[in-house]
């Protein structure tokens, strides 16, 4: 071969090199922080130990996987079958895969071993109240840390206390614990003692074509604050407000006026009018971005928290969004991911942007971990069509978790109106809308609490969650959604029923958001 042959091929494989770090960049856009530790806990027997420990993103661990050649553009299989486990399916296109191609393969080409499999799929079930208990039985040989479901696991394997060979130690856990997942341990153990392995596939993998009751005063609020103090805290729009009137025992939402036009009353009955629907059909669903502040420098803890942040996760990903969750996000690491996600080049190819906090807040503002207040308007006005012009047009929905501290609120009764009487302003037509295409879903109304069960999670986002799940395949658009959460959180109540709640959406959008129908059933 000539000297300029051997040039041309040198030239090309660059190009074809640098194209799929272009790709795995990508890929790594989509991935959190918690998409990180399953990888780095999945390929502990794919890279040293030492080297997976200075692993900080999902970059690093495709940088050793390729230098092990274990990844390569010429086979992208073991990045395939890690983001199948890991269940981040949305972005096998990528590689040029779909699902159903991997599941196909997948039996019979396995990278993963049975054993890390099999952990992997346990610390999914294992709760976080399982994982404490765990814990407790295991106090003088478990560091006092902070630990994962796969921390945990991943230390008793560190510590030779369980191995592919001696699950007595996991079984023992399991049995006292948590007995339903005897049955994959089990599973497991009749399959490695089979004698008739499934035989390998030989060949690549094909490549696609283009293609308790409430807990003892747990709480979570926007204090006593006039209702136009907290609709000024919005985005750099104006917003349509509602206003939440007793009808019996449903809460039927009240719509103000927009423009000097009477907008649609909102009720429970379905309008018979035709209404636009969002565009729901590009290449992908879109982004969902969860900050999720268990942990702070001067506030109290927000047990029960990590249940809703779970729970956001699994619902999102199964209407077909890429999910990332944040941990215990300072002001600035939050300014950082805004920034990330303004301009975030996902959002060009996507349908929607879904952005949820759950911590600590005030009056139209949240906490961040480290203690600063943080405006809900500064957060959503990064997504404006000017600041963020990708998501022009399409909608934008925050959802919004927010508590007080430790804070005591007086107790609210069962008869009384989701505003104080006495502040409740003479009309609630409130500046008009400048920015569309948002929505601001708050877990309460200005004034009072909204309350947080400390394993089982927040009443709000545990409604918001199950009324996606059962009303998404019925086709009911969002708002309706949040009709049946408002219906249903106001039914809730403490064990003396003295404490209630109402959440309260505000919105902007023009046309009905109705996700498609997922072809997964969700189990929650």
């Amino acid at each position: 071969m000539t000297s300029q042959g051997q040039s041309l091929n040198s030239t090309l494989d660059d190009n074809c090199q640098e194209n799929f770090r272009g790709t795995l960049l990508t890929i790594d856009s989509y991935l959190g922080d918690q998409d990180v530790e399953r990888l780095k806990f999945l390929c502990r027997d794919s890279i040293a130990l030492k080297n997976l420990e200075k692993c900080g993103s999902a970059l690093d661990i495709f940088d050793y996987l390729m230098a092990e050649e274990q990844l390569s553009e010429e086979d992208p299989s073991f990045l395939a079958e890690l983001l199948y486990i890991i269940k981040q399916k949305v972005l096998l296109r990528h590689l040029r895969y779909t699902k159903e191609q991997v599941e196909h393969w997948l039996p019979g080409r396995r990278k993963v071993s049975p054993f890390r499999n099999l952990l992997y799929e346990l610390s999914e079930d294992i709760s976080s109240e399982n994982l404490k208990s765990m814990i407790f039985l295991l106090r003088e040989s478990i560091p006092k840390v902070q630990m994962t479901s796969l921390s945990f696991l991943a230390y008793l394997e560190k510590q030779d206390k369980i191995s592919e060979d001696n699950l007595t130690l996991l079984e023992d856990l399991c049995k006292k614990i948590v007995p339903n997942l005897m049955r994959k341990i089990d599973k497991y153990k009749r399959e490695k003692a089979s004698p008739f392995p499934r035989a390998p596939q030989v060949g690549a993998p094909p490549v696609a074509k283009e293609t308790e009751s409430l807990h003892q005063g747990e709480k979570e609020l926007f204090p006593h604050s006039d209702i136009n103090q907290l609709l000024e805290a919005l985005p750099e729009v104006s917003w349509q407000d509602e206003h939440v009137q007793r009808n019996g025992d449903r809460a039927t939402p009240v719509s103000v006026e927009m423009l000097g036009a009477s907008v649609d009353t909102l009720t429970s009955e379905t309008s018979t009018k035709e209404t636009a629907v969002y565009r729901m059909d590009r290449k992908h669903r879109g982004l969902c971005v969860v900050v999720n502040n268990h942990s702070f420098t001067s506030l109290s803890k927000r047990p029960g928290t990590n249940k809703d942040a779970e729970c956001l996760k699994r619902v999102f990903q199964w209407l077909g969004f890429s999910v990332r969750i944040y941990v215990n996000v300072t002001k600035g690491r939050l300014e950082e991911v805004l920034q990330q996600f303004q301009t975030h080049p996902g959002h060009a190819d996507g349908d929607c942007f879904v952005f949820c906090v759950l911590t600590h807040g005030k009056f139209g503002a949240v906490y961040s971990s480290d203690g600063d207040l943080i405006p809900i308007r500064q957060i959503m006005s990064h997504f404006t069509a000017q600041q963020c012009p990708a998501l022009a047009h399409k909608p934008k929905l925050f959802f919004i978790q927010a508590c007080q501290g430790e804070e005591i609120q007086p107790s609210v009764s069962i008869e009384a109106d989701a505003v104080n009487p006495e502040h409740v302003p003479p009309s609630l037509q409130d500046s008009v809308p400048v920015e569309a295409d948002f929505l601001l879903g708050l877990a309460t109304v200005p004034g009072y609490v909204s309350f947080r069960h400390v394993e089982e999670g927040s009443w709000y986002i545990q409604s918001l969650c199950n009324h996606l799940k059962d009303l998404v395949p019925r086709q009911e658009d969002i708002l309706s959604i949040l009709t049946a959460v408002n219906d249903d959180v106001s039914r809730q109540a403490d064990k003396r029923g003295k404490k209630k709640q109402m959440p309260q959406p505000a919105f902007t959008l023009r046309k009905k958001v109705v996700f498609p129908v997922p072809q997964e059933e969700l189990l929650l």
